[in-house]
């Protein structure tokens, strides 16, 4: 009888494996760092990333990955300087337009102070090959903080764009109350690069949380990292409706006190009336990466899931959705050693379809920065750093399911 189980166990197909991990050789060179990932209307991937001149300065350069046999096409250099403001945290974005436009953005510095920088657009209507420099992000012309933008298609041929602006904190970062807060405001800039309007969206945010946006149906959604009286940051989102911005709404009410800026942002995605915000968050017994969906456009949300709990999470969260489901990625660090995450759930987050180690990322602490996802052909492309030697690289990984 034992003989007889033994081969027909040994007859049953293995279960095949959730999902598959390739490398995906990235065109960076060595030394690149604060890797950015976006997809073009059409479809194709655009890699940004900072690389260090060879006779000082930097420079922020890009690939496009895509065609009938998906291949990188030659880098280009987006813009240069010597007087950039380069951090593993606040990291250029790239952004196309339906127009065929490509807009990115820039960190340049505009006093002695640390964080004193501009948010910087340079925009290129020729596939990239030569760029333009626009007019100012903001005017307030103040040598303080203004960073962890993101970029959306405003329109067809218009740029939205949304930043932490430091006007009011007289260049540095208060904690204590709302006087001398950071800001979060948004502006559009027309196809001539002009700006066409500005707004303040909200007064009082966390200092240094990356900023995050997805189209619906609906509109624009902005997710961003609050600030409450008595140090509360939670995670809140606020809805451009074509006309005006929205009161911002609580994705969950974490409760999370802290005097200080966690420096880990909200990613949010969308699809259709569909939308979705994962986050790191230091409330409750352990840190936490969560994740709540909204079903009518960003208005509320339901209630939250966590995904994954624990000493060993890093957070550094980001986010993509396509028809087979909700996919999240997420760093975790145990014993000294980092690792990616991924896992997919479905639209309404009730069940979790896989989750896997993606990759084992050499490096510690801030210098592995925060990896990107984009969603293509029903796979997961992944960009991030790792630290080799003490120089940064950057890598790749293509999930397959």
């Amino acid at each position: 009888m034992k003989k007889l189980l033994a081969s027909l166990l040994l007859a049953l197909p293995l279960a095949a494996p959730a999902a598959t991990v390739q490398d995906w050789p990235l065109p960076a060179p060595p030394g690149s760092a604060q890797p950015n990932l976006s997809k073009t209307p059409g479809g194709d991937l655009l890699l940004s990333w900072i690389e260090r001149r060879p006779g000082g300065g930097h420079r922020l350069a890009f690939a496009r990955h895509g065609g009938a046999t998906p291949r990188w096409s030659p880098p280009r250099v987006i813009a240069q300087g010597d007087d950039w403001f380069v951090n593993w945290a606040d990291f250029p974005a790239l952004q196309a337009l339906p127009d065929g436009s490509l807009w990115a953005h820039t960190l340049v510095k505009n006093g002695e102070a640390t964080y004193a920088y501009d948010v910087r657009l340079h925009v290129s209507r020729d596939g990239g090959k030569t760029w333009t420099a626009t007019a100012p992000v903001h005017d307030d012309a103040t040598p303080t903080e203004h960073g962890f933008a993101t970029l959306w298609p405003q329109g067809r041929d218009q740029l939205g764009i949304a930043w932490l602006d430091g006007r009011h904190t007289g260049g540095g970062h208060d904690h204590g109350s709302s006087a001398g807060a950071m800001s979060l405001r948004t502006a559009r800039f027309g196809p001539d690069g002009g700006k066409r309007a500005e707004h303040e969206l909200d007064a009082l945010v966390c200092d240094c949380c990356q900023t995050d946006s997805a189209l619906t149906a609906d509109g624009v959604l902005l997710a961003y990292r609050d600030r409450r009286e008595g140090e509360v940051r939670d995670i809140a989102v606020t809805r451009f409706d074509g006309k005006t911005w929205r009161a911002p709404v609580a994705v969950h009410a974490d409760g999370w006190v802290m005097p200080a800026c966690p420096v880990n942002g909200p990613a949010i995605a969308a699809r259709g009336k569909q939308a979705w915000v994962a986050w790191y968050t230091g409330a409750g017994a352990a840190p936490s990466i969560r994740i709540a969906g909204s079903g009518d456009g960003g208005r509320s949300f339901g209630p939250m899931r966590v995904i994954a709990a624990g000493a060993a999470q890093h957070g550094r969260v980001d986010l993509a959705a396509d028809a087979s489901g909700v996919w999240v990625s997420w760093l975790q660090e145990t014993g000294g050693a980092q690792s990616l995450w991924l896992a997919r759930y479905s639209h309404d987050l009730a069940s979790e379809q896989f989750r896997l180690r993606v990759a084992a990322v050499t490096g510690r602490g801030r210098a592995t920065g925060f990896p990107r996802l984009q969603l293509r052909g029903g796979s997961a492309w992944l960009a991030w750093t790792e630290v080799v030697a003490g120089q940064p690289r950057l890598r790749g990984a293509v999930v397959r399911p």
